[in-house]
């Protein structure tokens, strides 16, 4: 069912099936005889079903519909593949674009798990359930692509695209400065904490994403129209309280650390996880893999905050604290 959040602006929930996330966010901008929808879901039949549903409801016209994705999760991206038309532009980020061409992306991965603890029993079968393997773009799709400072003009809205790195490199949010209207993607969630992970030997996204909280920060906004949930409209508060969570992340990192040099599996098996499962080994091989990636990139923050160091031991990197 679409709801109308502003004039001419729709929300509809698709529906994300054995995902914790449950559900996302998808809008549809209307302006006079073209609409642009902001992020789609993942790409299958459930999703599919349920968007086409409300884009009945409203009388869309594909052949009419432009697309922004905010960022390259699949749950964003992967059912605009189902929707695009000949007719229709995909605005998109460099950085995650970046991503979609690079042929060795998941091996990366994989090498960098089994590097930071995770089993090699495991490594390939996370891989293989992860939904941004699954239910990813099906084919190659041409993007036009957007950096901080470009607009979109839709209707009576005109929307400023605003970079902010963190929970992917080229998350990207859309500000209109008129209704001081913020679609925040996963950058900003209300009730639940964007996952901010990292499988790599490069790169600080945690770092990235504190300093995206910060930038946001100073913008006036009435209204977040975010990926997942509902809307909301205090932005600042937010903020504050995302910025503490992670602060206490860290001190707890550092804490299990105490006992000695581990590997990011290990400090992830450790940390204190919203699942209902009693033991670390219980919990779904999918969930072990995004705790693992967000310890590791709490792990690697502090090891640029000089706080952490990081060896290596038979192939393996243990963290340890200075």
């Amino acid at each position: 069912m679409m709801e109308e959040v502003f004039p001419n602006i729709f929300r509809t929930e698709i529906p994300l099936p054995g995902n914790p996330l449950k559900a996302i966010n998808s809008y549809l901008i209307r302006g006079g005889d073209r609409f642009l929808m902001v992020d789609t879901g993942m790409n299958r039949v459930e999703c599919l079903e349920a968007m086409q549903s409300s884009l009945k409801e409203l009388q869309v016209n594909l052949k009419h519909t432009d697309f922004f994705i905010t960022h390259i999760h699949a749950d964003h991206l992967g059912l605009v593949s189902e929707l695009v038309q000949d007719s229709s532009k995909i605005y998109f980020n460099y950085p995650d674009t970046k991503i979609i061409n690079d042929p060795n992306h998941w091996e990366g991965i994989a090498v960098s798990a089994l590097k930071n603890g995770f089993p090699e029993s495991d490594v390939q079968a996370a891989i293989s359930k992860h939904p941004g393997r699954r239910y990813q773009l099906r084919r190659p799709l041409n993007f036009t692509l957007l950096r901080e400072g470009d607009r979109l003009q839709i209707g009576e809205y005109s929307f400023l695209c605003v970079e902010t790195p963190g929970h992917t490199r080229g998350h990207m949010c859309l500000y209109e400065s008129r209704t001081k209207i913020f679609f925040s993607g996963d950058h900003i969630l209300n009730d639940i904490t964007p996952n901010i992970a990292l499988w790599s030997e490069k790169g600080d996204p945690l770092q990235q994403y504190l300093k995206s909280l910060d930038k946001i920060d100073n913008y006036h906004i009435d209204r977040v129209l975010p990926g997942h949930r509902n809307p909301f409209n205090h932005h600042r508060r937010r903020i504050a309280e995302l910025k503490k969570h992670h602060e206490l992340r860290n001190e707890e990192v550092v804490s299990i650390l105490q006992t000695g040099r581990q590997s990011a599996y290990q400090v992830a098996s450790k940390m204190i996880w919203d699942i209902d499962c009693d033991r670390w080994e219980d919990f779904p091989l999918p969930q072990q893999w995004f705790a693992g990636g967000e310890a590791l990139a709490h792990l690697q923050y502090l090891q640029g905050k000089g706080r952490v160091k990081k060896e290596s031991h038979g192939g393996k990197a243990l963290f340890s604290l200075l």
